[in-house]
C-alpha cells in the first residue's frame, strides 16, 4: 500500500494539524489586533472552505492528482518523458507547479473577470490563518482548470502532485497567519517561503501593494520578476486591510462573499487598470 492510497487522510489531517498550530500561534504572538468579531469570521471563511471541498469532490472526485496518474498512463507531459530520479522528479513537480500557480495569480490579478472571483479572497477584513482558505468556489474550480492543465504539459508524477498540494496548502494557512516572527528569523525565512508579514503586504487595501507579493509557498517568483514589494507604507500595525469598495458585514457573510463577483464596482485593483497603474 503506497503514501498514494491514503491520500485523502494525509491532506486532512496535515490540513487540521496546521490550522490548529496557527489558530493557538495567533492567540499566543499575534501581529495585529483584530478588527471584526472573529467568531462570525471564521464560521464564514471555514463553512466557504468545507462547501468548496464538498464541490470538488462531487465535480471532481479524482482531481488533480488523479490527473496526474491518467497523464503518466499515457506518457503525457514532459517530466514523463524523462528519466530522472525519484526524489529529483518530486522536487522538480512542486517548483514548476509552484510557478504555475504564481503565473496563475497574477492573471487573476490581471484580467478583471478573473479579478470579480478573486475579490472574495482580498475582500476578508482581518488577516489570519482561515483568510488562506477564503476562496470563491468558481475561483477553485478555475484554479483546477489550471493545475490539470500544468499537469497535462508537465507531466509531473501523482506523489510529486501530492506533495505540492500537501505544501501549498499547508503554507497558504502559515503565510496567511496573524502572527509576530522575529525580524532576523522573518529575514531568512522569506529567502526560501512566502511569510505573513511577506504575503499581507499582499492584502492591503492599496492597489499597488495588493498588486504585489504574489507567491504562496516559494518566493522566489516575486523576486525574480519584480513584484516583490518588502513591506507595506503605513506599516503591519498601521496598514488597512481588504478592497477599498468592500467594507462592512458584507464582507463577513458567506452569502454575500457568494455574490460579491456579481458586484458592479470591483475597484481600481486589476492591473489592466490605467488609473491602477497611475
Amino acid at each position: 500500500m503506497s503514501v498514494l492510497d491514503h491520500q485523502a487522510s494525509i491532506r486532512l489531517g496535515v490540513f487540521v494539524v496546521v490550522l490548529v498550530v496557527m489558530g493557538f500561534a495567533e492567540s499566543v504572538v499575534p501581529r495585529r489586533r483584530l478588527t471584526v468579531s472573529k467568531p462570525r469570521r471564521w464560521t464564514s471563511n471555514l463553512g466557504l472552505a468545507f462547501l468548496n471541498a464538498l464541490v470538488v469532490r462531487a465535480v471532481l472526485p479524482l482531481g488533480v492528482i488523479g490527473m496526474a496518474m491518467v497523464a503518466e498512463e499515457h506518457g503525457w507531459g514532459l517530466l514523463n518523458n524523462v528519466n530522472l530520479p525519484d526524489w529529483l522528479s518530486v522536487v522538480l513537480a512542486v517548483v514548476a507547479l509552484d510557478l504555475t500557480i504564481y503565473f496563475q495569480h497574477v492573471l487573476f490579478h490581471e484580467v478583471p473577470i478573473f479579478w470579480r472571483v478573486h475579490m472574495v479572497h482580498h475582500s476578508d477584513l482581518d488577516f489570519d490563518v482561515t483568510t488562506g482558505l477564503r476562496f470563491h468556489t468558481l475561483e477553485i474550480l478555475v484554479s483546477l482548470g489550471f493545475k490539470f492543465a500544468a499537469v497535462a504539459i508537465l507531466g509531473p508524477g501523482a506523489l510529486g502532485v501530492l506533495c505540492f498540494e500537501v505544501l501549498l496548502n499547508a503554507t497558504s494557512m502559515f503565510n496567511h497567519g496573524n502572527i509576530r516572527l522575529p525580524v532576523r528569523l522573518d529575514r531568512l525565512l522569506r529567502l526560501v517561503l512566502v511569510t505573513p508579514d511577506m504575503h499581507r503586504v499582499h492584502h492591503s487595501v492599496i492597489a499597488c501593494e495588493t498588486n504585489s507579493n504574489f507567491g504562496f509557498n516559494l518566493p522566489w517568483w516575486d523576486f525574480v520578476f519584480g513584484t516583490y514589494r518588502a513591506q507595506p507604507g503605513e506599516g503591519h500595525s498601521g496598514m488597512a486591510i481588504g478592497l477599498a469598495q468592500v467594507r462592512g458585514t458584507r464582507a463577513m457573510h458567506l452569502l454575500s462573499m457568494l455574490a460579491l463577483p456579481l458586484d458592479r464596482d470591483i475597484g481600481q485593483y486589476p492591473i489592466t487598470r490605467r488609473d491602477e497603474r497611475s
